[in-house]
């Protein structure tokens, strides 16, 4: 028997470091970087241990073993930057949060139905001032075309699982992005055929 109630994505170990490399480029050096869908809580206590600490993080899931972990994690970890984990569903219409300098969402949008997609753009606009940093990692499509076999293999499996999820177009992602007041995403091609999309918030690029 054990009390331990972290949990472990294997895959973390695998891009925690190129991911953080990425955000190092990109994130503010001070406020508060919102993470949406953290699942086991192992990215944000990396990020918090790697970044500014002048940087605060708020990590959040809409489950309720995903929030434990995170916070077994961040006590774990020692890590002072790291809130609380609190109940956040990205296709809400209102988060509990009401402000962030940056969003992160990491391998979210294609386990999950487009309506998380579109909730999270969404709600990164209503929380993130001008300048304002979204940062989604993942696989992606491009130009309607997958970018690696692997990808096409992964996104059939996830088809099976359940229709709605899926790898999405990145020009899709991108186009509802700008409905949003986000610009043109800065694209970081990723160790296994992954993406690292940086959208910056500006309401003139939306019109």
């Amino acid at each position: 028997m054990t009390d331990d109630v972290r949990l472990v994505a294997p895959a973390t170990a695998r891009n925690r470091e190129p991911i953080t490399k990425v955000l190092r480029q990109h994130l503010p050096p001070e406020g508060l970087a919102l993470e949406v869908a953290s699942g086991t809580g192992e990215h944000i206590v990396h990020f918090a241990s790697a970044l500014s600490a002048d940087l605060s993080f708020q990590p959040s899931d809409p489950d309720a073993a995903a929030r434990a972990s995170i916070d077994a994690w961040v006590a774990s970890a020692g890590v002072r930057n790291v809130l609380p984990a609190i109940a956040l569903d990205a296709s809400a219409d209102a988060w509990p949060i009401q402000r962030a300098d940056a969003v992160i969402c990491i391998n979210m949008i294609h386990i999950a139905p487009w309506e998380a997609a579109v909730g999270l753009v969404r709600g990164a606009a209503r929380l993130l001032p001008g300048g304002g940093l979204l940062y989604l990692y993942g696989p992606y499509r491009r130009e309607g075309r997958h970018t690696a076999p692997s990808n096409e293999a992964f996104d059939r499996s996830l088809r099976m699982q359940n229709p709605k999820w899926g790898v999405r177009d990145l020009e899709t992602v991108a186009a509802l992005a700008k409905q949003h007041g986000f610009c043109q995403p800065l694209i970081e091609e990723m160790p296994a055929n992954n993406l690292s999309a940086i959208f910056h918030r500006d309401p003139a690029c939306g019109r």
